[in-house]
């Protein structure tokens, strides 16, 4: 399967709506920190060799990895997670210090060296002499896949079958895990968390049928995720819905532009709003937003808390228990 460069970018610029601020998409290998590590792998008693099937065919790992380079989004968050240290990462988020958000702190021995996002340092990432590249969570871009792969090194790339910027949290963590040898561990975080978002649903039976929109308001203007992003199936977990008319606008992608004549299809029993680069303040003031039914009845959530629409946009095992304990209460206030 092949992907155009320029519509993964495209694909990125909608996935980062929801940081905190936008030089999150447009970080290149300027990013720097010359301390590295060899990764505390650690092996759990799985056999190598092992094969990852990907978008560019299945990769095969021959030996435990012991120095690896995470580039996908939350790649690294996954690594450490399963207690493996990469010697190298992509701060997608703009975290800075070693790339981790509040709820993934104190995993390092020695901070990565960071690399770049959207055109990582290929000369940095040859320096670190890896053993597996990691970039589960990417463009799916067949010239970057290329690249990387000249280095000799493994590089397990997005799912089969998958696109830009779309791997779900589970199949990333099922990768990551087979490619570092932690299986075992990535089911028992996976059956974990399922289990987390079933126990927190049934405690929020009010949750259950409602309507949500996700909106999201930029420096630019508005728009809205859809089904496919991280952030609504976190929310359909809960057992809302999606707002249909939302949803009919969506196309090939999980991110829909609206127009400022469109920001009344925001309306649903719970709108939640996703703020890049503007400030809650400006957003309250909106008199479009304002006259939405369902924001001048005071059912709305601005998601202008760092750490929690970070752990949203994370998308990762970690990130979402974080969400988890975080969200719902804030979400049950608002619908009353």
């Amino acid at each position: 399967m092949r992907f155009v460069p320029s519509r993964g970018r495209r694909l990125l610029l909608a996935a980062v709506a929801a940081t905190v601020a936008l030089s999150a998409c447009s970080t290149t290998g300027t990013e720097d920190d010359d301390s590295a590590a060899p990764a505390a792998s650690g092996s759990s008693g799985a056999a190598f060799p092992v094969t990852v099937s990907t978008a560019f065919g299945d990769i095969t790992i021959p030996k435990q990895p012991e120095r690896v380079v995470t580039l996908g989004w939350s790649d690294a968050e996954v690594a450490l997670a399963l207690g493996v240290q990469p010697v190298g990462d992509a701060d997608w988020l703009a975290f800075g210090g070693d790339g981790q958000g509040p709820w993934n702190q104190g995993k390092y021995t020695t901070p990565p060296t960071m690399v770049g996002t959207l055109e990582p340092d290929m000369e940095k990432i040859a320096a670190l002499k890896p053993d597996l590249i990691l970039d589960t969570r990417a463009s799916g871009a067949k010239d970057r896949y290329d690249k990387l792969a000249a280095l000799g090194v493994p590089v397990v790339d997005i799912p089969q079958g998958g696109t830009a910027y779309t791997t779900t949290w589970d199949q990333q963590l099922d990768m990551v895990g087979k490619a570092l040898g932690k299986s075992a561990e990535a089911a028992k975080l996976k059956s974990d968390l399922a289990a987390t978002f079933t126990s927190v649903a049934a405690a929020n039976p009010a949750f259950t049928g409602k309507t949500v929109s996700a909106g999201v308001k930029t420096a630019q203007g508005w728009g809205a995720y859809v089904s496919g992003d991280g952030r609504v199936d976190f929310l359909q977990k809960l057992g809302f819905q999606d707002a249909p008319e939302v949803e009919a606008l969506k196309k090939d992608n999980f991110y829909i532009n609206l127009s400022q004549e469109q920001v009344g299809l925001l309306d649903a029993d719970l709108t939640t709003i996703f703020l890049i680069g503007v400030k809650a303040d400006e957003v309250k003031s909106d008199k479009l937003l304002q006259a939405v039914p369902s924001v001048k009845a005071g059912h709305v959530v601005y998601l202008d808390d760092p750490a929690i629409s970070n752990a949203f946009s994370s998308n990762s095992v970690l990130g979402l228990r974080y969400a988890l304990d975080k969200v719902p209460p804030l979400l049950a206030a608002a619908l009353g």
